[in-house]
């Protein structure tokens, strides 16, 4: 079900945890991306960091070194950040973001939703972007599923019905279902043969819809203009390769007759699924 379709709003007296990591459930940076502009826009504050020191396999998310205004060195460890930020109108939000964890998954999430539950925090939407066959030059697709029927009966959603290798953020939200928490899964489609970050324009179309789950306003800053110079990157390289060019115009007219107003949401959601198989018959992909 795309956002579009949504028949409720979360409301300003709910508590709500967003969740994004950096890896294979982030396409393009896109999801990770639009979490560190909502921290940011949000004046969001450190509630909590989770020690990476048993999560991460530092040959995989290596730290970075940097340094200060004085020339000391400072090591940055991979990790994750919990911080909360008051919105006015709008619900509590808990903000998630850090790296897929190499290990121990159970016991990370474990980690994350005790601070969800300290916090009070009622429903968790956990964000993710994949590579899929959509033309850069249409609006990026994005889609919210929940697999608890009220939760799809509340906000008019359908279910997924995705079989196959998952991410922190479908363990997250299983983990989180158990607990009693509302769980919304919202995810966009980033053109395959423009996979490298960043993605503005796909972490734009995240935040639109975030926009519209919170019933609030986000401001996107640069973003609309990033957007538009990564579209006329991506038409640059099309001009200059003619086979991408060729499979632009396949996937424009197989996006135009599945948004003609007699396609059904569920043909959408099919299409979707089509996508996620599309993914996975080739293998786990590292987007990271």
């Amino acid at each position: 079900m795309t956002p579009d379709d949504l028949t409720a709003a979360l409301g300003p007296d709910e508590s709500v945890m967003i969740a994004a990591f950096e890896g294979w459930n982030d396409a393009g940076s896109s999801a990770s991306a639009a979490l560190d502009h909502l921290a940011q826009t949000w004046d969001a504050k450190e509630h909590a960091a989770i020690d990476p020191e048993d999560y991460h396999d530092f040959q995989v998310s290596r730290p970075t070194v940097t340094r200060d205004a004085d020339g000391d060195r400072i090591v940055s460890w991979p990790g994750s950040i919990v911080s909360t930020a008051s919105i006015e109108g709008a619900p509590e939000v808990s903000i998630v973001r850090g790296i897929e964890p190499s290990m121990r998954w159970r016991s990370f999430c474990k980690e994350i939703l005790d601070h969800a539950e300290n916090l009070g925090v009622s429903t968790l939407i956990t964000c993710g972007a994949l590579l899929v066959d959509v033309p850069h030059t249409r609006p990026l697709p994005t889609f919210v599923t929940s697999e608890q029927e009220a939760a799809r009966a509340r906000f008019g959603l359908e279910r997924s019905d995705y079989e196959g290798p998952a991410g922190i953020v479908g363990i997250l939200g299983h983990e989180a279902q158990h607990r009693g928490m509302t769980v919304l899964s919202l995810w966009v489609g980033v053109p395959h043969y423009i996979a490298h970050p960043p993605s503005p324009k796909a972490t734009a179309a995240l935040l639109v819809q975030l926009e519209r789950l919170l019933n609030t306003s986000i401001d996107l800053g640069d973003l609309v203009e990033d957007s538009d110079a990564w579209v006329r990157g991506a038409d640059e390289l099309a001009e200059e390769d003619e086979e991408i060019a060729d499979h632009v115009k396949q996937l424009e007219a197989l996006m135009d007759e599945t948004s003609l107003p007699e396609a059904s949401g569920d043909a959408i959601a099919a299409e979707f699924e089509r996508f996620l198989r599309r993914r996975d018959d080739g293998g786990p992909k590292r987007t990271d």
